[in-house]
């Protein structure tokens, strides 16, 4: 098992690598089109589709974010779709986490399939944009989620005492919660204070970004509301998979899962981080 995760990551940064530092952003864009319409496929698998009807919701979403490429949006796109995932994703987030995973299979199956190609389109939008916009702002906002994600992990592990959603994700816990903001918090600090000022970049970082316009009162309000929104991504695919029984999105990443299973957390995190930023 872990031989094959390490052969899988291996593969996945050979492949993302030299997409995400090329000259252009196109082929990164074009990259990740393919990994969201995979994720779209996932999507309606999870959701009750048949063999055939899947793969027209992934090819389906891949479509839609290829006319999106098309407009032009990856470099210079309206604001609306980012602020139509910030209204989303707290709102529904919150109302589907309530609710558990026994209230999801009763959410009628087509608004589950719409709102699912939604928040697909907009989060690949959102990240082809953010890659356009340069690697540092890019690795800054994917760093965000990762160090969120660590930190919850081993704070969870040494302080975890009360748990966030049991009936969810048992592993989780509040001091996670927690221990996730206070990093992403020191991340976000040094990052705007020390590389963006510091170190050859070729464009600020989202928290270079956030202080220029929010200041440093602000640029705290938004970490700690991403911080907390890559939680809410994690649980919503979590509360999915357990209300239809599945350990995995797919096994399309051998020893990872599925490409839900990979981008949960990046999923509201891009589109609202980009809203943030027009403020």
């Amino acid at each position: 098992m872990l031989l094959q995760r390490v052969l899988t990551a291996v593969v996945l940064l050979a492949l993302l690598l030299p997409a995400l530092f090329a000259s252009s952003p196109l082929p990164f864009a074009w990259l990740t089109l393919v990994f969201i319409g995979a994720a779209g496929w996932e999507w309606a698998r999870l959701n009750g589709g048949g063999p055939i009807s899947t793969v027209v919701a992934g090819i389906a979403v891949a479509a839609a974010c290829g006319v999106g490429l098309d407009l032009g949006w990856t470099r210079a796109a309206p604001p609306w779709p980012w602020w139509l995932a910030t209204l989303l994703w707290p709102l529904g987030g919150a109302l589907a986490l309530a609710r558990g995973p026994a209230g999801w299979p009763r959410v009628p199956a087509a608004l589950r399939w719409i709102v699912g190609g939604i928040v697909l389109w907009v989060a690949w939008l959102a990240l082809a944009k953010a890659r356009t916009t340069g690697i540092n702002f890019i690795l800054s906002v994917f760093c965000l989620v990762w160090v969120a994600d660590i930190a919850a992990y081993f704070g969870g592990r040494a302080f975890g005492r009360r748990k966030l959603a049991p009936a969810i994700s048992p592993g989780k816990s509040w001091e996670g919660v927690w221990s996730g903001m206070a990093a992403v918090l020191v991340l976000a600090i040094v990052w705007a204070a020390v590389i963006d000022r510091s170190l050859p970049v070729d464009s600020t970082s989202l928290y270079g970004a956030l202080v220029a316009r929010l200041g440093w009162a602000g640029l705290v309000g938004v970490v700690v509301l991403l911080a907390a929104m890559s939680v809410v991504g994690d649980l919503f695919e979590s509360l999915i998979k357990r209300a239809v029984g599945a350990k995995d999105s797919s096994r399309l990443l051998p020893g990872h899962g599925g490409v839900l299973d990979r981008i949960d957390a990046l999923l509201p995190v891009f589109p609202i981080a980009l809203a943030m930023t027009t403020l």
